[in-house]
């Protein structure tokens, strides 16, 4: 088994390593292609800013999925099963539409034909649901259609819930990172606890999503200095949703051995088994949610489904007075709680422990959600590990040179965001150093 994890931590940081060099290129690129549109009034962000991270995510794919062809023990899985080229197809086919989008603004209805025709290509090539666990019923076989339309549905619906949350700076890759590094644990389970093999594609799957977000988020992070666009928001939600279908309709429960006495009520008692039909569901319950409150708002008011807004959840959390930084943190926070409970209750479905811990946990939740003015006291030991603001002693310090001098510190006075170049990079800082320079320029 040890063998295996290195393989994929290999993977995994190949992935990581080529998407984070990849970005500063392609950030170049999109700035001479002129791929950076203007703020429009549902923006967050505040200047220009650079989109086609998409480029870089998908050339993080490919050298992931080619060196796992390499090794020994991921061999397998292109031998084996021709999911991996089904994935590349799909991806493929929706990187180019997000490409085209970033820079030429596709009509809505466009993209969605172009996401039904990716899933349809990967369905063609035999990524598609093949059965549904159901708990209390038992496995139920899915018929030919019935399995392609319900996985080009959840294609569909998974790249348009990540989609959504692509609002704010690390938000689409920080939570589609947390929802696979989830997937990842429990596919890894499946198929080295139980020997599944089917299981391996998805767990391959898992680890090159979690190596793309990882490897473009230190550019994405707040103030990004480029966006991932519909290339990237829609990329990393089809291999997603590529490895949700692969591990809930491929992977027969059955297999698992654990049923005993009659079908049904073996089935009733391992509810855990089945978190495949779940575990998908609750990785995007966050942008799902979203999606759907989208679609009854806009239609609410008689609007487009797709036309857009300021009214999805991280707006609201901006509007209730947390910081962007913040508002990012506690989307992480739900989106963790609700993907590592599930999977937490999957591996052990009697302690009570994991109940009590998610519960206390939301409520903590709750409390940071409500306090949006509250600024945590960070010990003296851990103040060279986060921002300045979070630090006691400067601001003691800052506050005492207030008191000193009657005005306000340097180091505290208005801050001046300004476009340095032609590559649209922001220089941040204060907006004068020496109180007097201002009038000393003036008088010249």
């Amino acid at each position: 088994m040890g063998q295996p994890v290195r393989e994929y931590l290999l993977t995994l940081c190949v992935t990581v390593a080529v998407t984070y060099l990849l970005t500063g290129p392609v950030r170049k690129f999109a700035i001479a292609a002129g791929a950076m549109p203007e703020i429009r009034a549902r923006d967050v962000h505040r200047e220009p800013t650079p989109r086609l991270g998409g480029i870089a995510m998908f050339g993080g794919l490919c050298a992931g999925l080619l060196v796992a062809d390499h090794l020994r023990n991921l061999n397998g899985v292109f031998e084996l099963s021709n999911e991996p080229r089904a994935l590349l197809s799909g991806a493929a086919l929706i990187w180019l539409i997000g490409v085209l989008d970033d820079k030429f603004e596709i009509d809505a209805l466009i993209k969605l034909g172009a996401q039904m025709i990716a899933a349809g290509v990967m369905v063609m090539q035999g990524l598609t649901m093949l059965w549904i666990p159901v708990p209390g019923i038992g496995t139920v076989a899915l018929t030919q259609w019935q399995g392609n339309l319900l996985t080009v549905a959840l294609v569909v619906i998974t790249i348009n819930a990540v989609n959504f949350v692509d609002g704010l700076d690390g938000l689409a890759a920080g939570m589609v990172c947390i929802a696979a590094a989830a997937f990842f644990l429990y596919s890894y389970r499946i198929w080295f606890g139980y020997g599944i093999e089917a299981a391996a594609p998805a767990t391959l799957f898992a680890a090159i999503l979690m190596g793309m977000c990882l490897g473009f988020l230190p550019h994405n992070m707040h103030p990004a200095r480029i966006f991932m666009g519909d290339s990237g928001s829609m990329l990393i939600g089809l291999v997603l949703a590529a490895a949700a279908i692969s591990i809930t309709g491929q992977v027969d429960p059955d297999t698992m051995a654990l049923f005993a006495g009659g079908e049904r009520n073996a089935t009733h008692a391992m509810l855990p088994v089945f978190i495949p039909l779940l575990l998908p569901l609750t990785i995007i319950a966050i942008p799902m949610a979203d999606l759907v409150l989208a679609i009854v708002r806009r239609t609410w008011k008689g609007q487009s489904p797709f036309a857009a807004d300021r009214g999805h959840l991280h707006h609201r959390l901006l509007e209730l007075g947390h910081s962007h930084s913040r508002a990012v943190l506690i989307m992480y926070f739900w989106s963790g709680l609700i993907a590592f409970g599930a999977v937490a209750y999957s591996v052990h479905s009697a302690s009570m422990w994991i109940v009590l811990a998610i519960v206390a946990l939301s409520a903590l939740g709750l409390v940071l959600l409500l306090l949006p003015r509250f600024t945590p006291r960070t010990p003296r030991w851990a103040e060279g590990l986060v921002p300045p603001r979070y630090r006691h002693r400067e601001r003691a310090a800052e506050a005492a040179a207030l008191d000193a001098s009657g005005r306000e510190p340097e180091s505290v006075g208005p801050i001046r965001v300004g476009v340095s170049g032609v590559n649209g990079a922001t220089a941040v800082g204060p907006r004068s150093r020496f109180p007097d320079r201002r009038k000393a320029e003036s008088a010249r």
